[in-house]
């Protein structure tokens, strides 16, 4: 393998887990999904030419989640997978031709809008809803009952009879463009910030704490798939079509059709009509009709195969480029964002587009006042992507990169081989402390859950907090005196920090924001050094014997550590009480160190993510694909018939749950 290809590999996996934690969990996307469908498929096909590269934590083993701290997360009855993508009418030929193997040549499609909105499975015991669940990590959700049941159009109790006993439906819960605009208007006159679209709106409102705010935001949804432990028919079209007459709101746009020609004429219709929508559709979802041909068609890891998303490419609008801001973020990069004027593009207006960095700007060869082609396929921030130099005038202004950080002054830098221009000023520059004390409090560091991104900012600009251990400092009366912080409030906040203590070591260690160090990073160098003395103490070559570590994350760690500010930060936190060390593991709980096992099929004692987490308590390493370097695979019931083939092809070993919990008993 050349050190490019590696080296590319390394950063799509990095890359790909950032953007699966700007979407699902805080709502924030940065790329558009055509874009970040295109990255993971050029990691799948990377990992497929050299699986020695192989990797369990890779983005292409897992779907993402939008799991939160903040409410309890449930087990899915059935796995709520996602959809594979289609971007082509030759995709969609070779699902046909895939599914006309199986089912025959008569096979039938039914053809739903794919609506841009929060998925949801929520549960009916004996017509009455139970449970609410997002899709989460496709095992486990967060459990929004009581935010849902706020939702007019979703039927608290069912109307009619036939329906089953007890039953899952999924669909979609939306914002209406409508309401959006709305809202928008509110928070501005309110001083707050925008929802940059009405997905990011919904997902917002679904996971507020307080039910009787969600009622105020006007969601709807559709649903359209029912899961029972018996099917009403084969048919997935009739079954969707008799939900609606227990009172569930089904969209009138579904259709069923025979032929691939019907599916692309849906698909062609819809791209042009979709603007005259009240809601946003990003695409057209394709299911086979049969419920029988479905079970055969059988899943893969991820998805069915018995359904694709076929993906609108983005829209595209022309405007004109007012101004250029250019912003500073945690690790000091500098990064240039559009000011536009006002265009309506998939169904919002948009005022701001991302730049990007000085090379993106420099190859557009960009002006002040040029019209510029906007996209827009999801992302938090459109895109431009060209430019009509035939319009632009002949005094226009090029955009210059400035040559001092816009925050604190300092004279900016680039790395050889790098685009990004970066303020050095790490340790006085505003927006970079800031950025770095909210990551030290994210979900996946300290998980510090009172603290939100403006108190924490308020903190820094009260000279209450300018570094990570200046949090364990804090009292009720200090914070009691600022602005909408009260005595209870207070209260929470300075027990939320204290509780931060008994976080453990590998998510201290990520919590400090060494550059290039991850979560998973983080988790692998504190399992294998084992405490923060000997990370800080640790050479280059004792880092680079770790796996996954290479020069890069060994020369950050080493500078992370040389530098005296961060060190003596360090030091004041092992004082304060933070855990500085790995728990020490019983012999017992090394009775399967270092095995590579997966688990496969439905459980009776454990979900999937408790199987995952039982794994790791002894030693072992969770997979979720099956590989020369799997050591054994627990089966359960329904489990994958391609994964056991392949571990029979390979001589791995195949046990049962019992046998299991005989390796791992005393």
């Amino acid at each position: 393998m050349s050190t490019t290809e590696l080296e590319r590999i390394k950063w799509l996996r990095q890359e790909l887990h950032r953007h699966n934690y700007l979407y699902y969990v805080v709502n924030q996307p940065e790329i558009s999904d055509y874009h970040y469908d295109m990255l993971l498929r050029e990691l799948e096909m990377l990992e497929k030419k050299y699986p020695e590269e192989y990797d369990p934590n890779s983005p292409t083993q897992r779907v993402g989640s939008d799991v939160s701290d903040q409410f309890q997360q449930a087990d899915h009855r059935y796995p709520m997978l996602s959809l594979s993508n289609a971007y082509s009418v030759e995709e969609l030929m070779d699902f046909d031709r895939k599914v006309r193997e199986i089912a025959g040549p008569n096979a039938s499609y039914v053809c739903e809008h794919k609506f841009d909105g929060v998925s949801i499975s929520i549960e009916y015991r004996n017509g009455t809803m139970i449970r609410a669940l997002t899709r989460g990590d496709g095992q486990r959700g967060d459990d929004v009952t009581l935010n849902v049941k706020t939702i007019r159009s979703i039927p608290l109790k069912l109307i009619g009879t036939g329906y089953p006993e007890h039953f899952e439906i999924r669909g979609e819960i939306f914002m209406p463009r409508r309401v959006f605009e709305v809202l928008n208007q509110q928070r501005i006159q309110n001083g707050e910030k925008e929802f940059a679209n009405p997905r990011n709106a919904a997902a917002g409102s679904l996971k507020i704490l307080d039910s009787r705010e969600v009622a105020k935001r006007s969601l709807d949804g559709y649903f359209y798939y029912l899961l029972a432990d018996t099917d009403l028919s084969d048919s997935h079209f009739e079954t969707i079509n008799r939900a609606r007459s227990w009172g569930f709101k089904i969209s009138p746009y579904t259709a069923k059709v025979e032929s691939i020609d019907e599916i692309i004429d849906y698909i062609n219709y819809w791209e042009t009509q979709r603007d005259e929508l009240p809601y946003d559709i990003d695409g057209i979802v394709v299911k086979v009709d049969s419920f029988r041909v479905q079970k055969e068609l059988g899943f893969t890891a991820k998805s069915p195969r018995w359904a694709v998303a076929f993906k609108y490419k983005p829209e595209s609008v022309q405007t004109v480029l007012l101004s250029v801001d250019f912003q500073v973020g945690r690790t000091g990069v500098v990064t240039p964002v559009a000011n536009l004027a006002p265009v309506f593009l998939a169904g919002t207006n948009v005022k701001r587009a991302s730049l990007h960095n000085y090379d993106f700007i420099r190859n557009l060869n960009l002006h002040l006042g040029d019209t510029v082609m906007v996209e827009k396929g999801g992302e938090i921030i459109p895109k431009i992507v060209g430019v009509d130099v035939s319009k632009r005038h002949d005094d226009a202004p090029a955009v210059v990169f400035p040559k001092t950080c816009p925050e604190c002054n300092s004279f900016l830098s680039q790395n050889e081989g790098e685009a990004a221009i970066i303020c050095p000023n790490e340790d006085g520059c505003p927006p970079q402390i800031i950025g770095k004390l909210i990551h030290f409090t994210s979900r996946k560091a300290m998980n510090i859950e009172s603290l939100g991104e403006e108190t924490i900012a308020m903190l820094y600009h009260q000279g209450l907090v300018n570094s990570p251990a200046d949090f364990y400092r804090l009292t009720v009366a200090q914070l009691s005196r600022l602005e909408r912080l009260g005595e209870k409030s207070a209260s929470n906040i300075v027990n939320a920090i204290e509780q931060s203590k008994q976080t453990p070591f590998e998510r201290v260690l990520f919590a400090l924001g060494i550059k290039h160090v991850g979560e998973t990073v983080a988790k692998t160098i504190a399992r294998n050094l084992g405490s923060l003395e000997k990370i800080m103490n640790a050479s280059e070559e004792e880092l680079l014997a770790i796996p996954d570590v290479g020069p890069q994350i060994a020369n950050s760690i080493r500078q992370f550590f040389s530098n005296p500010k961060n060190k003596n930060m360090v030091e004041q936190l092992i004082a304060l009480g933070i855990k500085t060390q790995i728990e020490q593991i019983s012999p017992v709980m090394n009775k399967l160190q270092g095995k590579r096992i997966l688990a496969t099929g439905k459980l009776q004692r454990y979900s999937r993510e408790e199987i995952k987490e039982t794994i790791e308590k002894y030693g072992g390493i969770p997979v979720t694909t099956v590989s020369k370097q799997t050591d054994f695979i627990i089966v359960g019931e329904n489990a994958g018939e391609r994964k056991l083939v392949k571990a029979r092809e390979l001589n791995i070993p195949i046990i049962s749950e019992d046998e299991f919990l005989t390796m791992i008993s005393d």
